[in-house]
């Protein structure tokens, strides 16, 4: 019996086997898609990815060329202002996605956790938009920090999370945060992949070997 098809062989080969069985690539990256997935309320999906991979590309510049260039420099200015409308986008698009997979009950059909990681996300993308307005170093920033300093401080966290200090929120922003909230992106992403996208409420799910099967519960 060849190695490839037993149980046997080298380490490599069982991970490969077992990432295949854990994540088929006819689903990661299939060819076909539902007729229902037409609709425009399943665009903002992948809207909100395409601006988040802009905001990464712009706040990889900015982190790159240091927290005062887009100060002194019109090209900094430019990217500066590229990395905040595409966040504001990003907002938009994914409050529009939120609301849209609620009013759909997203979490049906076994969908649970999907739902869960991108309610989670949203919750990240706050906490990063909000140590970005943090970083400005300018008036909106200082006021932000001064009105959000007290609101920790009377919760017990500001010792440990301290919005007046710039250091620690640049490295919120760039590092910690943004981290958190592409791996939560790529489960999310997975999930979908793994257990398709959320019919309509009403809608039949598609035949198998020529059955017709039921609404997704």
């Amino acid at each position: 019996m060849n190695e490839r098809d037993g149980a046997g062989g080298s380490w490599t080969g069982a991970v490969r086997r077992r990432a295949v069985r854990v994540l088929p690539p006819d689903k990661l990256l299939p060819d076909v898609q539902p007729a229902y997935m037409a609709s425009w309320i399943y665009v903002f999906g992948v809207l909100t990815m395409a601006a988040l991979i802009v905001v990464l590309v712009t706040g990889g510049v900015l982190a790159l060329k240091g927290p005062a260039w887009w100060h002194v420099s019109d090209t900094g200015k430019y990217v500066n202002s590229l990395h905040l409308w595409s966040v504001e986008l990003f907002m938009f698009f994914m409050v529009i996605h939120l609301w849209g997979k609620f009013f759909m009950a997203a979490w049906r059909g076994g969908r649970a956790l999907t739902w869960v990681t991108g309610t989670v996300c949203f919750f990240a993308s706050i906490g990063t938009a909000f140590t970005g307005y943090l970083v400005q170093q300018n008036f909106d920033s200082q006021w932000i920090a001064g009105q959000a300093k007290d609101g920790l401080n009377s919760v017990g966290i500001g010792a440990f999370f301290n919005v007046l200090d710039f250091g620690q929120m640049l490295m919120w922003h760039i590092v910690l945060l943004p981290f958190v909230l592409c791996v939560l992106t790529v489960w999310h992403i997975l999930l979908v992949r793994l257990r398709g996208i959320v019919p309509p409420i009403d809608a039949t799910a598609p035949a198998v070997d020529g059955v017709a099967q039921e609404p997704t519960p």
